[in-house]
């Protein structure tokens, strides 16, 4: 009995290596037929390998007190010294408060105008109508923010468009709209709602173009009018587009955007101006504080990952898919 038992178990031994090396080979023969799909990735990889994944070796700056002159192994090293200050620091509070504040805005204001777009150009029934519209939506994601803010300061410094329509029609005094703190993180808004929401309805429209016409016709049969049927059909398709996008944008919720900021920054809005990405700037490359800049970049990311993890938790608890 012992040994028919040392036999079976031999046979199913062999029979699950020959399993094994077959897969093997099945793998490498499917490589080796789609190599030419293989190299036409190649240079994605390459990009991400050398641009992204090379210099993530430099982070280990934020815990040394860096010097150029002595190069990665020879600075002197401090631990967690750089990120402790990070929390002592008076001003670092200030830029992180800044950072989330414009960030919900940003996801408070500037998220559901995609949606709403997306939802408009959806009811919208000529075609060349839409397909016009669509492209003029889409134009100001083409513009660097270097001509953005050209045109805002155009229309809305001292003697701008904006101040002479306000004086000529409603007799007001000349509003200063770019040195005005109160106005800054308005304005910032405003411009990723312009700039930025027409690109940001193709992934909603995408997802639009997949609702099964069917289910509106057997909702206009049992007399739902338009308003019914974008709230119990269309939205609920939406949902769980709208909630991996919203997934994605937590985690890049300390970074608002360091060009768009930079150049609306004056001395009279560096209070509520100055985020994250501008004060590792002015701290890394003009005060070539190397340490701490990365230290802040690296806390950042850190920060990004937490809340990506955290909320794909929490959208698959309330049953939707997530981002992984």
């Amino acid at each position: 009995m012992e040994n028919l038992q040392k036999t079976e178990s031999g046979k199913i031994q062999k029979v699950q290596t020959n399993i094994l090396i077959e897969s093997k080979k099945s793998v490498w023969s499917r490589l080796w037929k789609e190599r030419y799909l293989y190299i036409l990735l190649l240079p994605g990889l390459l990009y991400f390998l050398i641009y992204r994944y090379v210099p993530m070796a430099g982070n280990i700056i934020a815990f040394q007190d860096y010097s150029a002159f002595q190069g990665f192994l020879n600075s002197e090293w401090v631990g967690l010294k750089h990120f402790k200050t990070i929390f002592e620091d008076q001003e670092v509070i200030r830029v992180l408060w800044n950072t989330l504040y414009l960030s919900f805005l940003q996801i408070v204001f500037a998220f559901p105008v995609s949606i709403i777009l997306a939802l408009m150009l959806n009811e919208v029934r000529n075609t060349f109508f839409k397909r016009t519209i669509q492209s003029i939506v889409y134009l100001p994601h083409f513009l660097s923010w270097v001509v953005v803010i050209g045109l805002v300061t155009i229309l809305l410094k001292s003697d701008g468009i904006v101040n002479r329509v306000l004086g000529t029609v409603f007799g007001m005094e000349p509003i200063a709209f770019l040195q005005d703190p109160n106005w800054f993180m308005p304005l910032v808004v405003l411009e990723v709602i312009w700039k930025e929401s027409g690109w940001s309805t193709i992934i909603f429209l995408a997802a639009l173009s997949g609702i099964n016409p069917s289910l509106y016709e057997a909702a206009a049969v049992d007399g739902a009018n338009r308003w019914r049927q974008i709230w119990h059909i269309t939205l609920p398709a939406l949902r769980s587009t709208i909630i991996i996008l919203l997934i994605l944008r937590l985690g890049s919720v300390l970074d608002v955007g360091f060009e768009q900021i930079y150049l609306m920054l004056t001395p009279f809005t560096m209070e509520v101006g100055n985020v994250l990405d501008t004060f590792v700037y002015f701290k890394g490359i003009q005060n070539s504080d190397f340490s701490f800049a990365t230290a802040v970049g690296l806390f950042k990311s850190i920060v990004g990952l937490i809340l990506i993890v955290g909320a794909n938790r929490l959208a698959k608890r309330f049953g939707d898919e997530g981002v992984y």
